[in-house]
């Protein structure tokens, strides 16, 4: 299916996107973009439908050619206090805030949202795959923490950060339990059903 350009016509919306929800360890991201009306690329869509090498061959374009983007993060030790729901909106919401325009709507993927400073919003489940400016945003959202977390395996190199991105692969779950988590995990996150923090109090 083709990517709709916008909800409403006659507002300038941004598309908003998170990634990092289903992490074990480091920031969840988010993306706000607002993208010119006609703007197209071909291979713009979800960014999870997407290779590697097509989201980072991307990412700078939609920089580019965006009239404004912003990405924003909230950190583990922000997730464990508030839960990873709500971290993910407030990132979405410093992202709207470091926008160089004023969106008059907001598009939303997903189904949970809280209302920003007056601005309308629409929650779209699975907008990233229907609309260009939240697939955009899940593109910026998903490269940036990507490049994030690429950074932080070199200052923990044990727990395969390089290859999952802090996402809970087997090896990544050996290496928490074998090793303890490091300062960038979620404490509150589970492992068989028990928090991690609770498995390594102190």
């Amino acid at each position: 299916m083709a990517l709709r350009s916008s909800y409403s016509k006659a507002l300038r919306e941004a598309g908003c996107d998170e990634a990092g929800r289903g992490c074990l360890a480091g920031p969840v991201f988010a993306a706000a973009v607002i993208l010119p009306t006609r703007w197209h690329h071909p291979l713009l869509q979800d960014s999870k439908q997407m290779s590697e090498a097509d989201r980072e061959m991307l990412r700078p374009i939609i920089e580019q050619k965006a009239l404004a983007w912003a990405v924003a993060m909230c950190t583990p030790t922000e997730i464990d206090e508030i839960n990873i729901l709500q971290a993910s909106i407030r990132a979405m919401h410093k992202a709207i805030d470091a926008l160089a325009l004023r969106p008059q709507h907001l598009l939303i993927d997903g189904n949970r949202f809280k209302p920003y400073l007056g601005i309308p919003h629409t929650c779209i489940v699975g907008g990233d795959g229907k609309y260009k400016p939240i697939a955009a945003a899940s593109i910026l959202a998903k490269t940036h923490r990507d490049a994030w977390m690429t950074a932080a395996h070199e200052q923990h190199p044990d727990y395969h950060w390089l290859e999952n991105k802090g996402y809970p692969t087997r090896a990544h779950r050996e290496a928490i339990l074998l090793r303890g988590p490091s300062p960038l995990h979620r404490l509150t996150f589970k492992i068989d059903g028990i928090p991690i923090g609770e498995r390594f109090p102190g």
